[in-house]
């Protein structure tokens, strides 16, 4: 998903018309129901049916090694065996595991992209996607972490808060996702929107205000977003905020709205649009807003750990993927082709090697993914622009090569 403000007049606008809200952080995993998971991968038949590596293997760099590292040590933290096994294909912990270090240990040592092509094809079995139209077609967007100015108390500019999660809030166990209200021994749904910003006091919020922001919009879109850094206005460090939880209303996209109401077409559905909109037109920004029922809550994290993903751990610039936890496995290794958008409004194709390491609000079903492309201005100009059909692959360790690596972990003292 995509968000900016700070004079990128681009960024939302994916975002605002495939409706996400908020990127869910922190959350170690999810127990699954196979019967209940439509089957969102494919084996690929191999070698003739695999993708060229060639690309991803000699663009592979520090951001790619960082990202193993991280999942690598998701693997190592307990909770995250609530995501697995993972049933279509079947895939245990154990295996996704071995299997990101089995992948980190090839590109390691192999001297060549045919010489790692082949090993692979001996380790691993690949699956493809199966997109939004049976044939493997995945909609590649992108998001970043946005700045913003703000303040630590409220004037008369700096007047829209962030409230942190409140006490109140029922969430499943593992997860962050609001299930309601707790009111004495009952569990209520969480008021929408509107109630919620006609009176944080009644609710308890008043007091657990992170920030405050200068601007409505920019205060929605940061709940869009799920994270934002602030650059304090007293001169203070940074704030870097991040997704603590939603009130587990639906969400309503603003962008779909205005092209529905007539006051945007479609075809010109920019965040500059939707902002020079709400200039002309500011009578009307409560009124949008207001029918978007879901409200997010954040969390203050610690800058060398921000921003963090659905896993719980750090993302990383082009290496990091947000998909739908609910039908893809967590964790683990994937090669993403498509193209990938430039500031300047072209795009160049982009075959990379990722890590599957966040979801988000808009990430739903096999043909939708998104690219976190890092922090600021300059990702934010990408951001915005992305929006690029492709192909999705995971990589998936043989069962039966499980022990061997395993046991190559444990040889090296667990850290391969």
């Amino acid at each position: 998903m995509t968000g900016r403000r700070c004079g990128v007049a681009v960024g939302l606008a994916v975002v605002l018309w495939f409706a996400g809200s908020g990127r869910a952080a922190g959350a170690a995993g999810s127990s699954r129901s196979p019967a209940s998971e439509p089957v969102a991968l494919s084996r690929v038949a191999g070698p003739e049916g695999w993708p060229d590596l060639t690309e991803a293997f000699e663009g592979r760099d520090g951001g790619l090694q960082e990202a193993l590292e991280r999942s690598l040590a998701w693997f190592d933290d307990p909770r995250s065996g609530a995501a697995y096994p993972f049933p279509s294909p079947t895939v245990t912990h154990e295996q996704a595991r071995a299997g990101v270090a089995a992948f980190r240990e090839l590109l390691r040592s192999s001297g060549s992209a045919g010489e790692f092509r082949a090993r692979v094809g001996r380790e691993f079995d690949l699956y493809a996607s199966v997109g939004s139209d049976g044939r493997g077609t995945v909609l590649f967007t992108g998001y970043y972490a946005p700045i913003f100015r703000a303040s630590k108390t409220p004037t008369t500019a700096f007047r829209y808060p962030l409230y942190g999660r409140p006490p109140d809030l029922v969430s499943d166990e593992g997860k962050e996702e609001g299930l309601g209200r707790r009111v004495g021994g009952a569990i209520v749904p969480y008021p929408a929107r509107a109630e919620i910003e006609r009176d944080p006091a009644a609710l308890g919020l008043t007091g657990r205000e992170i920030a405050w922001l200068d601007s409505r919009l920019d205060a929605f879109l940061v709940e869009v977003q799920g994270s934002a850094r602030l650059e304090m206005t007293d001169g203070g460090p940074p704030v870097h905020v991040g997704y603590a939880g939603s009130n587990g209303r639906p969400y309503t996209s603003i962008g779909r709205l205005l092209v529905a109401d007539g006051k945007i077409e479609k075809e010109r559905l920019t965040l500059p649009a939707i902002r020079a909109y709400f200039q002309d037109h500011p009578e009307d920004l409560d009124g949008y807003v207001r029918r978007n029922d879901r409200y997010i809550f954040f969390r203050t994290q610690v800058p060398g750990d921000w921003p963090v993903g659905s896993l719980g751990v750090a993302v990383t610039p082009m290496r990091t993927l947000a998909t739908d936890k609910s039908i893809f496995p967590l964790g683990g290794v994937v090669l993403v082709q498509t193209s990938l958008a430039t500031a300047e409004g072209g795009s160049r194709p982009f075959a990379q090697f990722l890590l599957d390491q966040d979801t988000g609000g808009a990430i739903r079903a096999p043909g939708r993914a998104d690219l976190y492309l890092g922090i600021g201005e300059p990702a934010g100009e990408v951001a915005g622009r992305q929006a690029h059909r492709g192909r999705l692959f995971y990589f998936i360790l043989k069962p039966e090569r499980v022990a061997d690596w395993i046991g190559r972990s444990e040889a090296s003292g667990g850290g391969g």
